[in-house]
């Protein structure tokens, strides 16, 4: 059987299935295999996003207003 085949058999299984759990699991196993997109940041990209983060908890926030003012 060809992959593209075996792909059509699979989604025809995937439809016929009607147990959330099952359909839970096989999503949650597919993002395990797809990967995090944090593990292929660098370094200095997973910091300055720790960083944004910790000052959003600080309350450290620019208006959506004020940003385009200031990019304009």
């Amino acid at each position: 059987m060809d992959l593209k085949a075996s792909k059509l058999e699979l989604i025809q299984a995937i439809l016929k299935i009607d147990n959330e759990s099952i359909i839970e699991k096989m999503t949650n196993m597919l993002r395990k295999e797809q990967g995090d997109f944090w593990n292929e940041l660098s370094t200095e990209q997973q910091q300055e996003i720790k960083k944004g983060l910790a000052e959003l908890d600080e309350g450290k926030r620019v208006s959506y207003n004020s940003f385009v003012k200031k990019i304009s």
